[in-house]
């Protein structure tokens, strides 16, 4: 493969050349890309963040929703790391296939979405059965709302940068952002409920919801790590 970079009346171009394909990119789609890849990097490490701190207040707070919503965020990191690879590989060649990293990176991510909704199923029907309760579900209250401001404002960003580039596959990427704002609301809701009524299946509830969204995601991991395209 051979990089070239033509130039004329300022106007620059990345040229890539291989046997099958030849792509050019102009230098306002590598910025674009570069900027799709930033916030493909700050996703991964919100979510290393947002996922320690719900994991280690949800523990602290016996709040499963609020745990499971940190397990969900680790999960996140892993579909992470599969789309900044993705990125990188289409700035670099637009008409490339899915690489091995991407592909086992999305079948990792599906059996997780798997095992997190088997998890969270297992200790909703032990707290039913102990007929637990939460000490307090205030931060969830908190963790959700910075989680639907930050995901809301992802996905706009990503957005407007896939239609600018008419990337399908960050388009898709920013519409699967949308989950993330659905499960933080469904936290929102349930620790709201909890916190003002006390109300004892609220939790449950709320684990419940973090479980449908969760086996959805983890179908469409492994749909996606055949070659279908999701909307999500």
């Amino acid at each position: 493969m051979t990089w070239q970079i033509i130039s004329n009346n300022n106007i620059s171009a990345f040229v890539v050349n291989d046997i099958n394909t030849l792509s050019i990119m102009t230098g306002s789609e590598q910025k674009l890309y570069n900027q799709a890849y930033l916030l493909s990097l700050f996703t991964i490490f919100y979510n290393i963040l947002e996922g320690a701190v719900s994991m280690i207040l949800g523990y602290s707070g016996e709040t499963l929703s609020l745990f499971g919503f940190g397990a969900d965020s680790f999960i996140e990191v892993i579909s992470g790391l599969g789309i900044a690879i993705m990125i990188s590989r289409i700035r670099q060649n637009p008409d490339s296939p899915k690489s091995k990293f991407e592909m086992t990176a999305l079948k990792i991510t599906g059996t997780a979405f798997y095992l997190l909704s088997a998890g969270l199923l297992a200790g909703i029907i032990l707290n039913i059965i102990s007929h637990h309760k939460p000490e307090t579900t205030l931060w969830g209250v908190i963790i959700s709302l910075i989680s639907i401001a930050v995901m809301f404002w992802l996905m706009n960003a990503k957005k407007r940068i896939g239609k600018k580039l008419h990337s399908e596959p960050v388009i898709a990427d920013a519409n699967c952002t949308k989950i993330c704002i659905y499960m933080s609301l469904v936290l929102l809701l349930a620790s709201i409920l909890y916190e003002l009524t006390g109300f004892a299946y609220a939790d449950a509830i709320g684990a419940a919801g973090l479980i449908y969204f969760s086996v959805n995601e983890g179908i469409e991991a492994f749909e996606k790590a055949k070659g279908k395209e999701c909307n999500c």
